[in-house]
């Protein structure tokens, strides 16, 4: 099982966390979806959970702060300086949304929005690194990026952290490309696209499982929707659910020998 315990290099996607208005309700419904296991961090961190696989920490569920907040997914990408990165982010166009902020004994984060308006968030690891397991049943195996604006997204990622493309064979750069950092695929890799018409730009976490649909049923068992229903693809079977709060990631099986 992949394992990773020194902090991922600038550009990586290195964490991802959900806020939402019930906790309980959430670690019961990804503990059967996703298979986690939960830390719970205490009073002082509002009772934030570290989702667990092979007691590595894999994810983040924590409470909305305020009352309708809507519950979504972040997704975090490895800095060594987040005050720089986040100066650097507003220059080419980016909107500071939180931080940066100290998370005692942990890190020092940032929420940025960027040019097209999709939300991410920036990690600079002190105490904590972030993703400490991945690419395995359990952990985040993939990121997409869907942006009302595909092209200013690329110049924006490229201006901010250094992002070079890769067209996937047989679709045009324009419709869909991985994202690489100094010419090698990221730990976790993934890949920019044009969002559905009408659908701000958002980040889609994709979290392997060891079976597509059994964690679809869960999914449907425990509140969630299913908002792709599960095919195979060329690089493996996958769905598209939402959360009893409405959350949307994805869930990925390798194909057979992948």
């Amino acid at each position: 099982m992949p394992f990773h315990d020194t902090p991922w290099p600038a550009g990586t996607p290195c964490w991802a966390d959900v806020a939402v208005p019930d906790l309980a309700q959430a670690t019961e419904f990804y503990g059967a979806v996703v298979g986690w296991t939960f830390v719970d961090t205490g009073e002082d961190f509002g009772h934030f959970r570290i989702c667990q696989t092979a007691g590595r920490a894999a994810a983040g569920i924590g409470p909305v702060m305020a009352e309708g907040q809507p519950s979504v997914w972040t997704l975090y990408l490895a800095t060594e300086d987040a005050d720089a990165t986040a100066k650097l982010a507003e220059e080419h166009g980016g909107t500071l949304l939180a931080g940066p902020m100290d998370i005692p004994d942990s890190g020092r984060m940032a929420v940025l929005a960027d040019p097209t308006g999709c939300a991410f968030g920036l990690w600079e690891a002190k105490g904590r690194i972030g993703i400490e397991v991945y690419n395995e049943p359990g952990s985040v195996t993939w990121e997409d990026a869907r942006l009302q604006d595909v092209a200013a997204g690329r110049e924006f990622y490229t201006a901010v952290f250094g992002y070079t493309y890769e067209p996937v064979p047989g679709l045009p750069l324009e419709e869909y490309a991985t994202f690489h950092a100094g010419g090698d695929p990221l730990g976790g890799i993934g890949g920019l696209m044009g969002a559905p018409e009408g659908t701000p730009g958002h980040w889609v976490v994709y979290f392997s499982v060891a079976d597509v649909d059994a964690a679809v049923a869960a999914a449907r068992e425990h509140g969630g929707q299913v908002t792709m229903p599960a095919e195979d693809t060329p690089f493996g079977r996958m769905s598209v659910l939402a959360d009893p709060f409405g959350a949307p990631f994805a869930v990925h099986q390798p194909p057979p020998g992948g």
